[in-house]
């Protein structure tokens, strides 16, 4: 569970950093993505781990309602599940199509270009 909330809190960061305010940014990015305790981060900005922990809880917060509101992160989800069913398909049944490959080829650049 806690693997599944990390990588969901960094995902929606990704989504929207620009949203957040420096020390949002600071906080979840330290905590998250580089693994800071509470207390490490708290000695980097002095301020208290409480301080922190409730910046860190607000900003989750923040990121999940940005979310249940864009839905940029979902409907990124979707969209690459949609594209690896073509590309499966693809595979399986037109093997040597060359125009679908590099078509194929196309989507999967345009998205993780997006990323």
């Amino acid at each position: 569970m806690e693997i599944e909330k990390n990588d969901r809190i960094n995902s929606l960061f990704e989504f929207y950093e620009p949203l957040l305010t420096d020390k949002q940014k600071s906080y979840i990015e330290q905590y998250y993505g580089d693994d800071y305790s509470l207390g490490e981060i708290a000695e980097n900005f002095e301020v208290s781990r409480q301080a922190v922990y409730d910046n860190i809880k607000r900003t989750e917060k923040i990121l999940e309602g940005y979310e249940a509101k864009l839905h940029l992160f979902n409907d990124f989800r979707k969209r690459n599940q949609v594209a690896d069913d073509i590309s499966n398909y693809v595979s399986q049944h037109y093997p040597s199509d060359s125009t679908l490959s590099r078509l194929i080829d196309q989507l999967e650049t345009t998205e993780s270009e997006s990323d």
